[in-house]
């Protein structure tokens, strides 16, 4: 297995995702390890003589001006993580609590935050052991961090929290470490604290939404290319010195994937002379709406990877100097708003594909035959496939209110704004599953349009992705149970089938013209 060594050059979210995923292991480098040692000597020193620094001989939040005697330091630690520890809700995925783990390990690494260098040895061994806290999905309110969330993960690693088993249920976390030859974590100054506050778990799901946004967005290019063809609209709007007209990066990226998907139709050939005017914006205007959904999430991928590399741990230690300083790096606010926008721009994405679903359906407005079935009256073929869609439409518009723009106030008006960073991540998450299964009904209906169009070719690309459609759905001539078609089409949509289909063509096309992807 790959390794990713943390702390001697930045984490990049590529990384976070390889470690997430289970295929790569983590190393604290050489560099790191100084680091860590560096900024923990700086609160041993300060405990040593007494002295008050937040968080370390304070209490914490409104509580910040009680002073802790020096002899209930690690009880104020194992006290924060226990009090914290109230989440609720469904868990966190296994891939996103372990993108949370290697994000904090990574602010360790970079010596800001004064736990002791075995801390972040056993987070490590934890990631590298799969040892997974069990972590509820609500209760962060994105300022002061992800503090519920993480108190679940610390004290999980304290041998009081639970793990997420392989079946997606939860088990008493103190067996399962000891059974890895790890003694539970005893926290020791400011080392509760420097585990809990930042936003690594916000951050840990923009990663996973980058990676499977993007994805998603490829997807939608070869999807809307299928069904183009399917209603037999043009590709002339799609070409290169139109989109030279208006250079948006996106627009230009999805333009591209478009011509290569339909290049060598049978089916675009067939009607280039017909006396068809104008498409409907759902299918001309593709370019201008998948690639404004590509730059939105591009500011995402930009916030992110700048968060999977920075210190969100407060107060901050700077070893160079001794200082502790109080700071605000723990607030989610760039990571919420950037969230807010990829929600709205995975909706849009699925709020055009169902337009292009609904009118391959629509004889009138498709030239095909009703609800894409030969036999309709007896047959409804995909009639209700499109309610489905639609109501995953109308459920995308409700969860893209923003949440950055609300705030409740806590702890004693100490924290009295917060940027409900979480909650903006979440609701992306489930903007992302929505439009994956928007996107599956639009490739079914999409297959089987072109099917309809025989012996007319789809392109090379179209027919890649309706190959890959016929190995989960067979063409549909009457009436047949649909939901399980569609569900295998949609884990096709989320494991990146259709999306290699455009990403390996713009790989061959980069090569032939001798440059790189």
């Amino acid at each position: 297995m790959t390794k990713v060594v943390i702390g001697d050059a930045p984490l990049t979210i590529d990384e976070v995702i390889t470690v997430a995923r289970g295929t790569a292991e983590v190393v604290l480098g050489a560099a790191a390890r100084q680091r860590i040692e560096a900024a923990h000597d700086v609160v041993a020193d300060v405990v040593a003589r007494e002295q008050v620094a937040y968080g370390v001989t304070t209490g914490f939040g409104q509580l910040a001006t009680t002073h802790i005697p020096v002899g209930k330091v690690r009880e104020l630690q194992e006290n924060l993580v226990r009090s914290h520890a109230v989440g609720l809700g469904a868990p966190l995925s296994w891939e996103v609590v372990r993108a949370a783990m290697v994000i904090r390990l990574n602010t360790m690494a970079r010596g800001h935050s004064g736990v002791r260098l075995s801390v972040a040895e056993q987070l490590a061994a934890c990631i590298n052991a799969d040892l997974v806290p069990w972590v509820p999905s609500r209760g962060s309110l994105g300022a002061s961090g992800d503090l519920a969330p993480s108190a679940h993960l610390v004290l999980a690693m304290m041998g009081e929290g639970e793990l997420l088993t392989p079946e997606g249920g939860r088990e008493p976390s103190g067996p399962a470490l000891r059974a890895t030859g790890l003694a539970p974590l005893a926290l020791e100054a400011k080392e509760g604290l420097s585990l809990l506050n930042g936003t690594q778990f916000m951050a840990a799901i923009g990663c996973m939404l980058v990676d499977d946004g993007e994805t998603l967005l490829d997807s939608a290019d070869l999807i809307g290319a299928m069904s183009l063809e399917g209603l037999r609209a043009s590709v002339g709007p799609f070409q290169e010195r139109i989109q030279a007209l208006r250079p948006i990066p996106g627009q230009l990226v999805t333009a591209a994937n478009v011509r290569r998907a339909t290049a060598g139709s049978g089916i675009m050939l067939s009607h280039l002379n017909c006396d068809k005017v104008q498409d409907a914006y759902s299918l001309r205007c593709i370019p201008q709406v998948h690639g404004a959904c590509r730059d939105a999430l591009g500011w995402l991928r930009r916030v992110v990877a700048v968060e999977v590399d920075a210190v969100t741990d407060n107060p901050l230690i700077f070893p160079e100097s001794g200082e502790i300083i109080s700071a605000g790096n723990f607030h989610g606010e760039p990571l919420a708003l950037a969230l807010d926008l990829a929600a709205m721009s995975l909706a849009e994405a699925a709020s055009i594909s169902e337009r292009r679903t609904f009118r391959m359906l629509t004889s009138s407005l498709s030239e095909l035959p009703p609800f894409l079935t030969t036999d309709s009256g007896l047959n409804n073929g995909y009639m209700i496939a499109q309610y489905t869609a639609a109501a995953l439409v109308a459920e995308n518009k409700v969860l893209c209110h923003p949440a950055s723009v609300d705030s409740i106030p806590s702890s004693g008006d100490q924290e009295d704004h917060v940027s409900m960073g979480m909650t903006a991540a979440l609701k992306a998450l489930d903007v992302l599953a929505n439009t994956q299964m928007v996107l599956a009904i639009e490739a079914v209906c999409a297959a089987q349009a072109i099917d309809l169009l025989a012996p007319l070719d789809p392109g090379a690309g179209t027919g890649a992705g309706r190959a890959v459609v016929r190995e989960a759905a067979p063409m549909l001539e009457r009436d047949r149970y649909l939901a399980p078609e569609l569900e295998a089409v949609t884990r096709a949509v989320a494991a990146g089938r259709f999306a290699a289909i455009v990403r390996d063509a713009a790989g061959d096309e980069a090569d032939n013209e001798g440059g790189t992807r």
